[in-house]
């Protein structure tokens, strides 16, 4: 995973398992990464997939998946 790149970030962990769940039916493996640095909640959780996928998955984001 050292190459992979952080293509979604959100402080709300449910946006986050959403996209990861969006982009997992595409087959792209995503990861999310807590980083969180307290129980308080400040800090977000990551999305991050491999390099090859990185242009498709934002695309797919900003276009498929709306949470207003």
């Amino acid at each position: 995973m050292r190459d992979w790149q952080a293509i979604y970030s959100d402080e709300r962990e449910y946006r986050a398992d959403i996209v990861k769940a969006v982009l997992d039916d595409r087959g792209f493996s995503p990861v999310k990464v807590n980083k969180q640095v307290s129980q308080h909640g400040f800090g977000n959780f990551e999305i991050f997939v491999a390099p090859d996928f990185v242009i498709r998955a934002i695309k797919i984001i900003k276009e498929e998946i709306n949470f207003e």
